[in-house]
């Protein structure tokens, strides 16, 4: 609950959209907040270290079909094309794909500025004569892509299946956003994480060893930092739950006690067992995933999934 709407002392430098989305989040019940601000420096070192887990299959999973299919990628793609990855991270996936179909020029795309800039350096130098052109930037707010690229055929790589993170509605405003920013004769290769057995998802986002905790509990280090917060950490705990009606995994920030504290000037409470949904992630059935891409004007093309239909990498064409 919002107490009030009194600021005691906004912090200048924070930013604004962070701030807005944070209150707002915190303001409504159930509380939630969007799960693009966990990408700080440490959010994102973080979640490189969760691919790496056992728990977590998608990583290992989609790699490996980016291994194994690279000639069926130059087949059906073929070079030339400049590539636009959204959400690109680390991009330890993409040399698997740069390899496979020679491009002209890669733009990655990520809102965690130094973190792009380090790992753009580094793909630069394993390709020294591919132009690497680094945006940062929020792929769901509009974007313009650099100049060197207008007029190239373009492939829109969206790995990881971060389009699970959305709200099927959003998902497929994304995906039409995606078309447009595009462009015709564009396509798009996407991942998406398969429905499966709810223990295995459930261990995904609750490690043993409490690397995704530390992930989702650094949001709220990242909003006592840049938003002048006094929530406690220790009286949250992070939470893992499947929504079977839903078809997706949530993740939750608990509330270990009754709660008062401030953020950006603002107060709140929070009552024991209250939680702040921080992500959810949607899974899909093989007919779902191809529904929702033509709903946001792809047309699938083609398909790769593991042995155990764990994962799937699917190919579009703009319709």
């Amino acid at each position: 609950m919002l107490l009030t709407r009194e600021p005691l002392s906004t912090a200048p430098a924070a930013d604004p959209a962070f701030c807005r989305d944070i209150v707002e989040g915190l303001s409504r019940f159930p509380k939630a907040t969007p799960p693009i601000w966990f990408y700080d420096q440490r959010g994102s070192e973080l979640f490189e270290a969760i691919a790496d887990l056992p728990e977590y299959y998608p990583t290992r999973t989609e790699t490996g079909l980016l291994q194994r299919h690279g000639p069926d990628f130059a087949e059906a793609i073929g070079p030339g094309r400049a590539v636009i990855e959204f959400g690109a991270g680390s991009a330890r996936k993409t040399p698997h794909l740069l390899r496979a179909i020679d491009p002209v020029a890669y733009v990655p795309i990520d809102i965690s500025g130094d973190f792009l800039h380090a790992s753009s350096a580094a793909l630069a130098a394993a390709f020294p004569g591919l132009p690497v052109l680094p945006l940062v930037g929020d792929f769901n707010a509009d974007l313009s892509l650099p100049a060197a690229i207008h007029g190239l055929p373009r492939l829109g790589f969206f790995p990881g299946s971060t389009i699970g993170n959305l709200e099927p509605a959003g998902a497929v405003d994304l995906l039409r956003a995606m078309r447009r920013l595009l462009g015709e004769e564009a396509m798009l290769l996407i991942g998406m994480d398969r429905i499966k057995d709810p223990a295995r998802l459930v261990s995904a986002y609750d490690d043993a060893a409490g690397v995704t905790a530390a992930f989702n509990l650094n949001l709220l280090t990242r909003i006592n930092r840049e938003l002048q917060g006094d929530l406690p950490l220790e009286a949250f705990a992070h939470r893992a739950v499947w929504n079977d009606d839903k078809a997706r995994i949530e993740m939750h920030l608990e509330a270990l006690r009754p709660l008062h504290f401030h953020v950006a000037g603002y107060c709140f409470d929070m009552a024991a067992g209250e939680t702040i949904h921080t992500e959810s992630s949607h899974k899909y059935g093989q007919r779902d995933e191809r529904l929702l891409l033509r709903a946001g004007g792809w047309e699938p093309t083609r398909q790769w999934s593991d042995d155990e239909g764990l994962f799937s990498l699917i190919l579009a064409s703009a319709a």
